[in-house]
């Protein structure tokens, strides 16, 4: 669908302001750029002029294209310079009085044809519009940033938005080269409630003694694919930004457990480590650059012992071949033999349940996490439980270490760390769509574009198999007692049904 917008107004001409009028002028749309601050329309009509200059010189636009695109850029004045616009776009300070002000002043000067829309991150579409006389022509175009390299955005239904005025920007959005997703008006839309599962989760794991900072970075990125760890994208975001999104999806969803945030972010909030721009946050920054301790090298055992692998590990076939091609000898005895290393691989619980469960030897067992198949990992994670013997610990890190793939040693944890961390994120995303937040496909689609992760949660869930999510999920709960594991329903039905994740009801 092709919408032509020929003149939008931005308000607000701070860095999303500037990068909405950057696209919407490359899309052929005449803009005008507003600002409350005197002079800062001005100042940033010239910073795009000057980025488009740049990208001149670079030879990534010709001198016609740059000429084209800084000619469409006016800085104006007042709210009545915006009368002609078909299409207005706030972009200000994050606080609903502020912009159900702005919106009132707009309404009385645009119009009775042009949208109007917000681009807040948090705040209710449905409560910005309330009391216009058309809040039907009001949606949210929720862009990030940086808005030219994050290709999504989210077009948001307030309660009384009609679904053309949605259909309308989404097309435009098209023009602009981002892919629209629809949402529905909850906290957090779509990218914000959806990736609340990845640093929370974490946060709780540190927060349990499991492991530190820097080995569930690892883990999350070495063994389950994400590009950085949640500690590392705190930082890179700042506590500033993201603790009060934690807190306000938490309080706006009346303390759903799943969303529930950590007194660490808050503690580190206080303190003024924010991550990168204070030099300090879940690590240290000098010059700009991420201080990390190298990880320990693994033990070194003189004779390993034997291996006794419970017949209830997952993936217990592919673990025995794992455990003989690195050289062990495999005790196959119907229960472990006295000195064999006890090997379990639970899927949501904790070592020490499969050892009280399995009347094992709590001493010699350690448990290894087999959610995800050997050969596309990087790192190995093995869990010890509190009566695991050191002598034990060090044989399987050595042994699981021996063809050189990374190991991590984490102390007892139901659902080790990728298992914790995955569900949690796959149970939300379901959870979502059991909500009719938005589709799978959008879901997917603003997930992959909007956060980064190596696919989409539902695709994520499909890959490890909803059964095992589920298992994981109900085991977690079982182990916590926290109705933050509960499974949605949406992935109780599908995974019972042997179901893809990503289907929709007829």
């Amino acid at each position: 669908m092709t919408v032509n917008y020929t003149r939008i107004g931005v308000v607000g001409a701070g860095a999303m302001g500037r990068g909405i009028a950057q696209i919407a002028a490359q899309a052929g749309s005449d803009v005008l750029l507003l600002d409350s601050v005197a002079g800062a329309a001005e100042r940033g009509r010239e910073a795009l002029a000057a980025q488009w200059n740049k990208l001149h010189e670079k030879g990534k636009i010709d001198a016609a294209a740059r000429d084209a695109h800084i000619a469409r850029v006016k800085a104006v004045d007042s709210i009545a310079a915006l009368a002609a616009c078909d299409l207005v776009i706030e972009a200000v300070v994050e606080d609903l009085a502020v912009k159900r002000r702005l919106f009132g002043e707009l309404e009385s000067v645009v119009a009775p044809t042009a949208t109007l829309a917000t681009n807040t991150s948090s705040l209710s579409v449905t409560a910005i519009a309330a009391g216009l006389a058309h809040p039907e022509r009001v949606a949210g175009f929720h862009f990030f940033n940086p808005v030219p390299l994050m290709k999504v955005v989210e077009v948001v239904a307030g309660f009384k938005t009609s679904a053309e005025t949605c259909k309308r920007l989404a097309g435009y959005a098209a023009q602009m080269g981002h892919s629209a997703v629809q949402a529905q008006d909850t906290p957090g839309f779509i990218v914000n409630h959806a990736g609340r599962g990845y640093g929370t989760e974490a946060l709780r794991i540190v927060s349990e003694g499991v492991a530190d900072f820097a080995t569930v970075d690892r883990i999350l990125k070495d063994q389950a694919g994400f590009r950085l760890g949640p500690f590392e994208l705190m930082d890179l975001t700042a506590l500033d930004v993201s603790h009060p999104v934690m807190e306000s999806i938490y309080h706006q969803y009346y303390e759903e457990p799943r969303f529930r945030p950590s007194v660490i972010t808050a503690q580190r909030l206080a303190a003024g480590a924010l991550g990168r721009k204070t030099g300090e946050g879940f690590y240290r920054y000098q010059d700009g650059a991420m201080q990390q301790a190298p990880e320990a090298p693994p033990p070194t055992v003189g004779t390993l012992p034997a291996v006794w692998v419970s017949p209830r590990a997952a993936r217990r076939a592919e673990l025995l071949r794992q455990v003989n091609t690195l050289g062990a000898q495999i005790d196959s005895g119907a229960s472990a033999a006295p000195g064999s290393l006890i090997l379990v691989a639970p899927l949501g619980f904790d070592v020490t349940t499969m050892a009280a469960v399995e009347r094992l030897d709590a001493t010699r067992t350690v448990g290894i996490d087999m959610l995800i198949d050997d050969a596309a990992t990087r790192r190995r994670v093995l869990a010890t439980n509190p009566a695991t013997r050191r002598d034990m610990r060090d044989a399987a890190h050595a042994l699981f270490a021996r063809d050189g793939k990374a190991v991590s040693v984490i102390r007892d944890s139901g659902g080790f760390v990728t298992q914790r961390v995955v569900g949690t994120i796959v149970n939300i995303a379901a959870d979502m769509c059991q909500q009719r937040v938005c589709s799978p496909a959008d879901l997917e689609t603003a997930v992959q574009l909007g956060l980064g992760y190596p696919r989409g949660p539902l695709a994520m869930g499909n890959l490890h198999g909803p059964t095992n999510m589920l298992e994981v999920l109900f085991n977690l709960q079982t182990v916590y007692g926290d109705p933050r594991y509960r499974p949605s329903p949406w992935l109780r039905r599908r995974g019972a049904l042997g179901l893809s994740l990503l289907h929709e009801e007829e």
